[in-house]
């Protein structure tokens, strides 16, 4: 191999241990078209909730990645993705908020059942077109990453990218995009009290509006159109330059 590309400082350390060599590691990060993710205007916001069936006074937290094994009811959960600490951080929360929750994606059983049994408030909408899915997050009060392990995800940078509030465990990308505080918030380990708590913080917070400039301000930099220059210049034209 001539060059490997990573998306997260945390997998580039994780190779630098494991002995690969500095000069073939890339670190490029997984882009976002912020043309088509974008904040949402009030009466955007007013008329995808309305929609969607939710009221002013609810919380609604979105969730929009597969994390449960296989292409069908994903009842068995790919624990990676942490959907078992996604309920219990929502079970924990519905004693302090009017929390409700937006699924999008396919294998999304596990996370439904156990949204059932508590009684929560839920809508699961399997999108066909992709371009669709940027109007759901106009629907949030926050995105919420519970995984164990991630490349990105896609929905940390459309979350951003569309002006809404992140809550992440220390995985991915947002180890390197979110200044904890500052454009989301991100939780050092996995303890579903301590997502509460952040989660909780980011409600009460008055100037809510200065977190959605910020998130806005970062998506922009992994636009797709900078991560592609990025891999034109750091990865194909140096190898171009090899075998010419």
């Amino acid at each position: 191999l001539d060059k490997i590309v990573v998306s997260n400082s945390l997998v580039e350390k994780r190779l630098l241990n494991w002995g690969i060599e500095r000069s073939k590691l890339i670190k490029i990060p997984l882009g976002v078209n912020t043309d088509l993710f974008k904040p949402a205007t009030q009466f955007q916001r007013e008329e995808i909730r309305n929609k969607l069936g939710f009221f002013k006074d609810e919380i609604v937290i979105g969730s929009f990645q597969k994390d449960g094994i296989g292409w069908k009811d994903g009842l068995e959960p790919k624990l990676i993705k942490g959907p078992d600490i996604f309920v219990e951080v929502i079970k924990r929360l519905r004693k302090n908020i009017n929390v409700s929750v937006l699924l999008t994606g396919p294998a999304r059983g596990y996370i439904k059942k156990h949204l059932e049994e508590m009684k929560i408030k839920y809508k699961h909408v399997f999108l066909k077109n992709y371009n669709e899915l940027a109007n759901f997050y106009h629907a949030l009060d926050l995105y919420l990453i519970t995984s164990r392990e991630e490349g990105g995800p896609m929905g940390l940078m459309e979350s951003l990218s569309s002006g809404i509030p992140v809550v992440s465990t220390n995985v991915g990308m947002s180890v390197d995009l979110i200044l904890d505080g500052e454009n989301g918030f991100l939780i050092t380990n996995n303890n579903p009290n301590k997502i509460c708590e952040k989660i909780i913080e980011l409600i009460k917070l008055q100037e809510i509006q200065k977190i959605s400039l910020k998130s806005r301000e970062v998506a922009q930099s992994v636009d797709w159109k900078n991560v592609a220059n990025d891999h034109w210049k750091y990865v194909y034209k140096p190898l171009l330059k090899k075998i010419s």
